[in-house]
């Protein structure tokens, strides 16, 4: 099924299904509290939010019923080698089968081609499963926040090198 999925960049009318995911899985795991991205004006508008300079955002899709997202943002107050892997969230039933793991690689590839050389994420403790495959992927604990997401219900942060 991995192979039927389509990875494009946000659309405008992705808008209300992108914030629906990440609200319904942030309210599925107990994480829908202030501080997080369940709060943030700009899951409202994610493709406006995208258009930023040395920012995307990509949406899979099966057969025209989006499954989630994952995007990168140069956020405030981080190096300018540095991006953070933002607003990555999937659907239930679109997860355990290597869709994360092809999202985060598809926002590494992206991120090198818009010159950034290390990837920053923050999560939580209750997205467990999501920060199995952070790890996976080689992502390392860092000791506190970088930059200035604002989200500061969010209790690990974590570091990549992409070179």
């Amino acid at each position: 099924m991995l192979k039927d999925i389509f990875i494009r960049p946000i659309r405008p009318g992705d808008n209300p299904a992108i914030a629906r995911i990440i609200r319904d899985s942030l309210t599925e795991f107990g994480a829908n509290r202030p501080g997080t991205v369940y709060y943030d004006p700009t899951t409202d508008a994610l493709f406006e939010l995208f258009q930023q300079e040395r920012s995307a955002y990509w949406v899979a899709e099966l057969e025209d019923r989006i499954l989630g997202g994952a995007g990168i943002f140069p956020t405030p107050g981080l190096a300018t080698d540095t991006c953070e892997l933002v607003k990555m969230y999937l659907v239930p039933e679109a997860r355990g089968m290597g869709l994360g793991k092809k999202m985060i690689e598809t926002c590494f590839h992206t991120a090198r081609e818009l010159g950034y050389k290390k990837v920053y994420l923050e999560t939580m403790p209750e997205l467990e499963k999501a920060v199995k495959v952070y790890e996976k992927l080689g992502f390392d604990y860092l000791p506190g926040p970088l930059g200035n997401s604002g989200h500061f219900g969010c209790g690990k942060w974590m570091l990549k090198s992409i070179v």
